[in-house]
């Protein structure tokens, strides 16, 4: 039997660099089409491929998709697949739903963009409200966007500089939020590329579940808002403790900071997001990757109070150079999209399905783990699904980080996509949409048991 210090969570090393070598061996043999496209066409492009996340999947290469229809995507060499990454929650309600595919054929004909607003723009206020509470709207392409231009109003709002944010979260690229804990101080992360301004002068970084360390940042009196996910999910998944967000909400309106909830990842928890499935009274709410059904757009929204406040800073001002809002921004094909996603996709039939799908993947990993006693858990948001290789549950961005375990990670994504299954790259995470079958959420459990029987053997 080999030592504790072959193995790495619960698996033998050499039995694990076996596996990965024949599974990678296995897809690129399996894939001469996409690998000649990608030796023809990848030149042009920084880095063989668009974007680096395109190209930092596990796999020896990166699948080439030839097409996509509600949770199926069908490669270059003709391989289908049952699509459980959606895009990293950007297609969670399945590739091109019929509703926001004919909203965008009907859009197409009538034209892509006109810095003017559409019937359907005040359509979609009102869908917002109705979703996701009672807020002053404004739309932007990413999440990202809506993220650093609420950022701008709550310090316009309070005239203080900084955000709080937590140890390991995600809100897109927002520069403000590229800080994490090291040695009890906020830094900036070593991975940002061509930072040149100390990031601990407009952010700092408290541990997620920690309200002591939230309020001692609050004390301050330097924060203008925190800005937080109801979960942690770009790691290891984080859920919160029993009354941590009625901490933040009290903390916040004791401290005068803004309260911004972020949206992108959890609003796989059901109708209305995480925000209100759970009740959460954010000042600022942030949604988007798949609020219009897959076509690049986010929403953000101001409470009442926040929106006045923020009108009155604005009076007498210059209008423009704002540092908010870009041309491409609130397009005709975003409303179009987003009212028929709103109106016709994102509905509580949608959710019921996903939830009932999601808590079969659940229980079907977790019995797979339990078989193998394998030192790992399973962790469920609404439609999204995660197992993470190490024992939970996890209480913060330290320790989930800790829990990583990218070596295992990549050789059980490249197994999977081998059988058929596709999860999301970076972390073990997996999307139930409306489209997903009970057969394909099967396929997967079963694929995830046969790799497992393997390297725990």
């Amino acid at each position: 039997m080999a030592g504790a210090g072959n193995r790495i969570a619960g698996i033998d090393r050499d039995r694990l660099k076996a596996v990965a070598a024949r599974e990678a061996k296995r897809f690129a043999a399996g894939r001469p089409m996409t690998k000649a496209a990608l030796d023809k066409g990848a030149a042009p492009f920084l880095d063989a491929v668009p974007m680096h996340w395109m190209k930092d999947w596990p796999m020896p290469f990166p699948l080439l998709v030839a097409k996509a229809k509600g949770a199926r995507l069908t490669d270059l060499d003709g391989y289908e697949i049952d699509d459980f990454c959606l895009g990293d929650t950007g297609s969670m309600f399945g590739h091109s739903p019929a509703p926001v595919a004919k909203a965008i054929r009907e859009q197409a004909r009538n034209g892509l963009t006109y810095m003017l607003p559409t019937e359907a723009a005040l359509e979609s206020g009102a869908l917002l409200t109705e979703r996701f509470g009672d807020f002053l709207w404004q739309i932007a392409t990413t999440a990202t966007d809506a993220n650093r231009f609420a950022l701008r109003v709550a310090r316009a709002v309070t005239g203080r500089p900084k955000v709080m944010v937590f140890n390991g979260c995600y809100h897109g690229t927002v520069d403000d939020a590229m800080v994490e804990l090291r040695g009890g101080k906020t830094i900036t992360r070593p991975g940002l590329t061509g930072q040149v301004t100390d990031l601990s002068t407009l952010a700092a970084c408290a541990e997620f579940n920690f309200l002591a360390g939230v309020e001692a940042l609050l004390k301050t009196g330097e924060i203008a808002a925190i800005l937080t996910e109801p979960v942690m999910t770009n790691s290891c998944m984080v859920l919160p403790d029993p009354g941590f967000h009625d901490g933040l909400r009290a903390l916040a309106t004791k401290y005068k900071a803004l309260l911004i909830i972020d949206e992108t990842h959890t609003i796989s928890s059901g109708l209305g997001g995480y925000t209100r499935v759970h009740g959460l009274d954010p000042d600022i709410f942030v949604a988007g990757k798949c609020v219009a059904g897959g076509m690049p757009t986010a929403v953000w929204g101001l409470r009442p109070k926040v929106a006045a406040d923020y009108l009155r800073y604005n009076a007498g001002r210059p209008s423009g150079h704002s540092g908010m809002g870009t041309t491409l921004s609130a397009n005709p094909m975003q409303f179009a999209c987003l009212r028929a996603n709103l109106a016709e996709v994102m509905t509580a039939k949608s959710y019921a399905h996903m939830e009932k799908g999601a808590a079969r993947l659940q229980a079907g990993l977790a019995g797979v783990i339990a078989k193998h006693k394998a030192p790992w858990h399973v962790v469920r948001v609404g439609a999204r699904v995660e197992f993470i290789c190490a024992k939970g549950p996890l209480r913060n961005g330290t320790e989930a980080g800790a829990a990583h375990q990218p070596e295992v990670e990549a050789t059980l994504h490249t197994s999977l996509l081998n059988r058929g299954c596709l999860i999301a790259p970076f972390h073990n995470m997996m999307l139930v949409s409306p489209a997903t079958r009970k057969r394909q959420i099967d396929r997967l459990i079963a694929a995830f048991d046969e790799i497992l029987s393997e390297l725990f053997a």
